[in-house]
């Protein structure tokens, strides 16, 4: 299901408010999922989306659900319920982005790791739409400082993650807590059977969307990425003009203004380029097109709707200055070269908050987007050399220089100065103040991000949850050396406390800001559980998991190999003791081996009286370790 292409934002009945907003942005026309999920949320129909991440299902709830907010009313009106930290302080900030003309709005993320006083006092104050994890939200519910009576909408976003992660239980013991009379959209990738169930026994009669994105990419175009974001971004095209060899180049950008702002810079920069949006007049667009194509510009500074269905032979660069909002934008985007079989490049700028969209795209596209190799300094400055050069060439060989030559000549008797200095000069003030060459610049963040986005690759195949159960079945966890970048921690939650490996996933995810995919092995025991994170854990993120509750305990979580060096018996063991085989763990034939290799047998002991908390204690009392027999 498709929606009409030439549908506009002004044509779905949004308040001026939110409409002044999206024209402040520069937001034209809304995405299939938002075209369709408007209308039914606006006339307060419950809702059933499916669609990938990155599909704007952001701005599908959001706006919708702002044109009908009452500011007068400050409890809270709207709960949105996600899975991560990360996710919802994204929700929230396109909450406030799309109500910045609506004056005394408030909406409010809470979540798992920030200090509840802060949180409380903002709810006192009053929030309109509050943003929320599941477990801090019941969490709020729980302490009454968190009031859902007036509640008329309720949103799930990415209701398959949240189950994923093991909150479903927490989100329908929310969903139950809610007036009867409220709305509800649920928004999720996939469609199993739990959420099935919350849609049939929560959602009223809802109308279904479902989203099915083109996914298909031209063989004939090389897809690429760099890590990018900010006022970085322009230095990022910068360098790829001066070292990529291109015909005509697409540089797609979001909004209308970034179209104007962007031409103006590269333009100052030496580069032929021009706008194109939709608040240019028609027959100037379609003058621009015919400039591209004739040559007379090389780059062409666009957003979606302005470049929808151009065609220019001579495009053989797409440059995705701003990442797209769904894939089926991405695929018509860089469908704009490679044509007719020709080759062509497709070059994709994601910012570190963006990794998730750019996993999206390589996912719906069944395709991987290599990171690309920036060009190096020197080949910029080589390139740039080269073209000084050629310049003096082209003007040696075109211009009538009989005046300049005696000017130079007068100036040189009078001063004394030589013709290569007096060149020196005059190109230096032709240069200006920019300088001709780029100094080096460190590419260490690439190289994280690549290590990143890799990681996440094999997240979904290395670290799939039946891989893992197969493995944790396999072998004990204790004995398995954590993944490369991994590093193993202990936490204070285990069987005992009717832990679960989603309530673990969850509250790492949600306190540390860490996406659940790159949460390793886990392996839960009676009164602990090992978990594999990866490597250097900010020091305020691993003191603020200390803290964390989960199934009634605190995480109290610390470095498994300190753990177990400082639990070791204060007093070292004599030979002899070290000798001793353990009558609780050892048959006939481990006595054996254990006399034969005290190594072993000491590996052994130190290992059995880890697992046993009764045992731990008898150590740490004791100036001389007692081995504790089991009953």
């Amino acid at each position: 299901m498709t929606t009409d292409a030439n549908i506009r934002f002004n044509q779905l009945n949004l308040k001026k408010p939110i409409l002044d907003a999206l024209n402040d942005i520069g937001y034209e026309t809304p995405s299939p999922i938002q075209a369709q999920t408007i209308p039914f949320l606006l006339e307060g129909r419950d809702v059933l989306g499916q669609a990938q991440t990155g599909t704007g299902k952001t701005a599908a709830f959001a706006l919708p659900i702002l044109s009908r907010i009452d500011l007068n009313q400050t409890q809270p009106q709207v709960l949105v319920l996600a899975p991560t930290r990360e996710l919802a302080i994204q929700v929230a900030e396109a909450f406030q982005k799309y109500a910045s003309k609506m004056k005394g709005f408030h909406v409010l993320p809470i979540y798992g790791g920030q200090d509840y006083r802060g949180q409380i006092r903002a709810l006192k104050r009053g929030v309109h739409v509050v943003v929320g994890t599941p477990g801090r939200v019941m969490d709020h519910m729980r302490r009454e400082t968190l009031s859902l009576n007036n509640l008329q909408t309720l949103v799930l976003d990415e209701a398959d993650e949240m189950l994923r992660m093991g909150f479903i239980d927490d989100v329908e013991w929310i969903l139950e807590q809610t007036p009867p009379d409220r709305q509800i959209a649920l928004f999720s990738a996939t469609m199993p059977q739990q959420i099935r169930r919350i849609a049939t026994n929560h959602l009223n009669n809802p109308e279904q969307v479902t989203i099915k994105v083109k996914t298909t990419t031209a063989d004939t175009i090389r897809q690429r990425y760099w890590p990018v974001s900010g006022i970085h971004k322009l230095d990022a095209l910068t360098r790829i003009l001066e070292a990529e060899v291109f015909d005509g180049m697409l540089v797609f950008v979001r909004t209308k203004t970034i179209t104007t702002e962007l031409a103006e810079k590269l333009a100052a920069r030496g580069f032929s380029t021009a706008a194109l949006n939709g608040d240019i007049a028609q027959n100037q667009r379609e003058r621009t097109i015919q400039q591209l194509k004739d040559g007379k510009i090389d780059i062409l500074i666009a957003t979606d709707v302005a470049a929808r269905g151009l065609d220019v032979d001579r495009v053989s660069h797409v440059i995705n200055y701003d990442i797209p909002y769904d894939t089926e934008s991405y695929v018509h985007r860089i469908g704009r070269t490679g044509r007719a079989g020709r080759q062509g490049d497709a070059i994709l700028f994601v910012a570190p908050r963006e990794k998730r969209l750019l996993a999206a795209i390589e996912k719906a596209t069944r395709k991987k987007i290599d990171l690309m190799e920036l060009p190096s300094t020197e080949i910029i400055n080589d390139n740039r050399i080269a073209r000084f050069m050629q310049r003096i060439t082209d003007t040696l060989g075109k211009e009538d220089l009989s005046l300049f030559t005696q000017l130079i000549e007068q100036y040189q008797l009078e001063h004394n100065v030589s013709a290569v200095d007096i060149g020196a000069a005059l190109a230096s003030l032709l240069q200006g103040d920019s300088p001709l060459l780029l100094q080096n610049k460190s590419q260490h963040k690439a190289a994280a991000f690549k290590h990143d986005h890799e990681r996440s690759d094999r997240s979904h195949t290395e670290r799939s949850p039946q891989k893992l159960r197969k493995r944790a079945a396999e072998r004990k966890s204790e004995q398995l050396a954590p993944e490369n970048g991994m590093q193993r921690y202990r936490i204070a939650v285990g069987h005992n406390h009717d832990v679960k490996p989603g309530n673990i996933v969850g509250a790492i995810a949600n306190e540390a800001g860490l996406d659940s995919k790159y949460i390793g092995h886990i392996k839960i025991h009676d009164d602990h559980s090992l978990v594999d994170l990866p490597e250097g854990m900010p020091k305020e993120i691993f003191k603020s998991l200390k803290k964390v509750w989960v199934a009634g305990q605190q995480l109290n979580i610390s470095h498994y190999e300190e753990f177990k060096s400082e639990n070791q018996p204060k007093n070292k063991k004599s030979r002899g003791q070290l000798n001793k085989p353990d009558q609780s763990s050892r048959t006939g034939q481990s006595r054996k081996s254990a006399k034969a290799h005290p190594s072993k047998s000491s590996s052994r002991e130190e290992r059995s009286s880890k697992s046993h908390s009764g045992s731990q204690k008898s150590t740490r009392k004791s100036s001389t370790p007692k081995r504790k027999r089991r009953g």
